[in-house]
């Protein structure tokens, strides 16, 4: 009989006080080796602060952590890759020089570091900016060095603070696709987020927090189930004037495409027959309600956490 595998990590009731400031909350979860972990809530909901705690570079006021099996996160640093939100490069070290470095500093030899660096950079096609310096690189080219050079050493365990932040979307697809490669070897990714699309494209395991404290842990089935079903409308046109219906509950329309759910006991074929001949209709289906809807009404109220206004925690 197989035994459960021990937690990459695990975190029981951690708490985390900034003055009488509470940033995280008696926060427990773990996570399973292999898994991508979705860590997800608006700006301010203790995402970086419970990061910074698993990476050791913060303390926690009370509770433990556990880290592929250590209470300290800097016993076992070169099994370790950790990507923060603040990302910035030597701007006048060499590409190449640079990823190798960060090899050196989680234990490679410096041999072995260059050449992992070199295949990566030419991988991800950056091996014509080898030998040029950090400040002759774009934006997205930045990124994505520093993106190798957290994953050079190829540790066992990957944190990503906000990862997408900033990428266009070719690099997106490259963020995307590296994190989906690591977990397909055996690496456990955890990636923090507020942006619930991408979480919804690659996550297996969800974690919601807001104000630092849980409000949804499950794989995103479970995190879905029993909420409402969502009618998602494309359309050609202006659906602007379904606001005031007394039969809508919300709306969620980013032009040309609408997420509505309706009052309990409404007809979508009702809604369908407000549509036609007002709006071009290119779809119009019933599914599982967006991460995004489900999150807004697990936190309850008319605000909407992520378009309110708040402030990082660090």
């Amino acid at each position: 009989m197989s035994s459960t595998p021990e937690p990459a990590l695990a975190i029981d009731h951690v708490t985390k006080r900034f003055g009488s400031f509470t940033a995280v909350d008696s926060l427990s979860f773990s996570v399973q080796p292999g898994c991508i972990f979705g860590f997800l809530g608006p700006n301010g909901s203790g995402k970086t602060t419970t990061m910074r705690m698993i990476m050791s570079i913060f303390y926690p006021d009370e509770g433990s952590i556990l880290v592929l099996g250590h209470p300290r996160a800097e016993e076992i640093k070169d099994r370790l890759g950790y990507l923060p939100e603040e990302k910035g490069l030597y701007k006048k070290m060499k590409v190449g020089e640079i990823v190798t470095y960060f090899g050196t500093l989680k234990g490679m030899d410096t041999h072995t570091a260059k050449e992992r660096a070199s295949q990566l950079l030419r991988d991800y096609g950056l091996g014509d900016w080898i030998d040029k310096k950090c400040e002759t690189l774009s934006k997205g080219m930045g990124q994505k060095v520093q993106l190798l050079g957290t994953i050079v050493h190829e540790p066992d365990l990957v944190l990503l603070d906000e990862p997408f932040s900033g990428l266009d979307p070719i690099n997106m697809e490259v963020m995307r696709d590296t994190i989906l490669s690591m977990a397909k070897n055996g690496k456990t990714v955890i990636f923090s987020t507020h942006v619930m699309a991408q979480a919804e494209e690659i996550c297996d395991r969800i974690f919601l927090i807001y104000k630092g404290k849980k409000l949804l842990d499950g794989t995103l089935a479970e995190v879905k189930s029993g909420g409402p079903r969502a009618i998602q409308v494309d359309y050609e046109g202006d659906v602007g004037y379904l606001r005031n219906d007394p039969t809508i509950d919300r709306m969620n329309d980013s032009g040309q495409s609408a997420e509505i759910y309706l009052k309990d006991g409404e007809d979508a074929q009702d809604l369908l027959q407000k549509l036609v001949g007002k709006v071009k209709v290119r779809r119009f289906d019933l599914r599982e309600p967006s991460l995004h809807e489900v999150y807004v009404r697990a936190v309850g109220g008319d605000v909407d956490p992520f378009t309110a206004s708040s402030v990082e925690l660090r």
